[in-house]
């Protein structure tokens, strides 16, 4: 009798597991089966844990809204914990060496169990640190809903390793949204001649060159600057461009079908695919990638952009360009709408500020290509120290945390009634921010009276909130930003995702051993032919040369034939 009442039980565990399961097909969990597990889950369903738990997650803390005590006591994180009773135990490091810490916490087995902001969990998979996250999401009903509903198996494709699993849970976005740019003054650029507005429409990074050397002119004449000084000082380049150029050569070098600036990071030296020819190759050693560097450095020899772009602190670039030093600036949509009210502080507002579609190359793409971004690891810790039933409840926090309208919602703009509500206009239903409030995290400025909701509680963070779909991901856009988005609709296109090689652990380790001092080198020559250190006719063969004696060929060699391989 005894035998029999224990499979009875079992066979009640079993159908009450199968019922919370099935909300990672996007069913809702019944109330009994929810009681049976302790909490409940399901897509469009809040995550709660009738027993409180705590999980240790990592935090990227970036200086300029660093993380306050009023964050935990009354912003983003008890917010949290009073919807899900779970409780985040935070470890911080600073966002410069985020990458760096987390790394030796993950290989010293020290690791938090949610490790966020991740944009390449390569380096972390053969040493065993971090989870194969794909064996967990079906059990992750608001992550395999938003899989299904926008086919992203592909895209998910991409970032498997050769052991057919992937590490990261990342971002995913309904469709790529590029979000850099560049602003300029349409005021000077009005005054000079220009129609700015038309001549984006086809315009080129060489017919830019040719437009600043009259704006130029045109200042020096009228006495708003000097000969000698420089009308572009641009940000994310120095400093936060890790001495890669950052933003400004990702963007020409997407122009150019090079990975440059910020894109080289990662890429094992700009290998790219030719579709063509079908084949990896190095951009790095392209004709096109000389066309880059020789567009760029004609910027600074002909003195309209500041060498001092790719060696500055971003807010000497900003002070620059809000005095009317500069009249030509890199931005991105949560940082337009602040840099238009820091020019009209200092210069009032006969001081116009446009949001360009940026300019083409060899081609019209856009810098963004994927629908993937940053994500989310789990340490081997977490599976080792909970056991697999309370690893899999953790899973479920995640794909609310991450993947839920409902999290995404409170992690960006706060509690609706603390910090905003929906509001009509146009007889559309859009969220607003209160009374009394702004947040630079959104774009989304105000009186200097007014609070910030990211500087006072953590609300629109970089840590925990991307991806989704593209009315949520836009749903904070201001009328300035929706008007770029359908410019670049209209002007550019969207570049076909290169597919990706799958090396082994024995193989990745090989391709970072020669990817690392080759990378160092290309950046190292780039920012020199940029500046004009090096010569670009001149010095191009010792530059390539230098390229293949470390090992460019064998990188592009292997890469094609672990692809070859991965495709027999």
């Amino acid at each position: 009798m005894k035998k029999i009442v224990t499979a009875g039980v079992a066979i009640v565990c079993a159908a009450a597991l199968f019922t919370a399961c099935s909300g990672s097909k996007g069913k809702k969990a019944d109330g009994a089966s929810d009681k049976a597990v302790g909490y409940t889950f399901g897509e469009g369903k809040t995550f709660h844990t009738d027993e409180k738990e705590t999980y240790s997650i990592s935090f990227s803390d970036a200086s300029w809204y660093a993380m306050q005590d009023t964050w935990k006591t009354e912003g983003i994180f008890k917010d949290i914990e009073d919807v899900t009773n779970v409780h985040l135990d935070i470890t911080s490091y600073d966002s410069g060496d985020y990458n760096q810490k987390i790394n030796l916490a993950i290989n010293s087995g020290s690791s938090t169990y949610i490790i966020p902001k991740v944009y390449s969990e390569d380096q972390y998979v053969a040493g065993g640190g971090v989870v194969a996250v794909s064996d967990y999401t079906k059990y992750m009903p608001n992550f395999t809903a938003f899989v299904n509903k926008y086919n992203m198996g592909p895209d998910l494709d991409t970032i498997r390793q050769s052991d057919g699993k992937f590490y990261r849970l990342p971002g995913m976005h309904q469709a790529a949204l590029q979000d850099y740019t560049i602003m300029v003054r349409e005021d000077i650029f009005e005054a000079a001649g220009y129609n700015i507005r038309e001549l984006e429409k086809d315009w080129t990074w060489e017919s830019l060159h040719d437009i600043l050397v009259g704006v130029k002119k045109y200042m020096v004449a009228n006495g708003l600057c000097k000969e000698s000084d420089y009308i572009w000082s641009d940000l994310w380049c120095g400093e936060s461009g890790k001495g890669q150029g950052g933003n400004l050569l990702k963007l020409m070098g997407a122009s150019y079908n090079v990975l440059s600036g910020w894109a080289i990071e990662g890429s094992n030296g700009g290998i790219k695919y030719d579709w063509n020819k079908k084949e990896f190759y190095s951009s790095s050693i392209s004709d096109d990638f000389k066309k880059l560097v020789t567009v760029a450095n004609s910027y600074v020899k002909d003195g309209l952009l500041d060498p001092e772009t790719f060696t500055q602190a971003d807010d000497v670039a900003h002070n620059k360009f809000y005095s009317g030093k500069t009249v030509i600036m890199s931005t991105n949509r949560s940082q337009m709408a602040n840099d238009i009210v820091g020019v009209q502080k200092i210069l009032g507002d006969k001081a116009k500020c446009y949001v360009t579609a940026y300019p083409s190359g060899t081609n019209k793409n856009l810098a963004e290509t994927s629908r993937l971004e940053c994500g989310v690891m789990i340490s081997k810790k977490a599976l080792d120290e909970l056991g697999e039933e309370k690893f899999i409840k953790l899973m479920r926090f995640v794909d609310w945390m991450f993947y839920s309208e409902e999290a995404y919602t409170l992690c960006k703009w706060g509690p609706r009634g603390k910090t905003w509500d929906y509001a009509t206009v146009d007889g559309k239903q859009i969220k607003k921010l209160l009374p009394g409030f702004k947040c630079g995290g959104l774009g989304l400025s105000g009186s200097d009276d007014d609070v910030d909701i990211r500087l006072k509680w953590g609300y629109a963070g970089g840590n925990y909130f991307y991806g989704h779909s593209t009315a949520e991901s836009t749903d904070a856009f201001t009328p300035e930003v929706q008007d770029l988005y359908a410019r670049y609709g209209k002007y550019k296109t969207v570049a076909t995702v290169d597919p990706k090689a799958k090396p082994t652990e024995d193989e990745r380790e090989q391709l970072n051993l020669w990817a690392t001092p080759l990378i160092d080198n290309i950046n190292a020559w780039t920012l020199k032919f940029v500046t004009g250190q090096k010569d670009i006719n001149k010095d191009w063969d010792e530059y390539v040369s230098s390229c293949k004696n470390l090992n460019v060929d064998k990188i592009v060699k292997l890469t094609n034939d672990i692809y070859a391989k991965q495709n027999k």
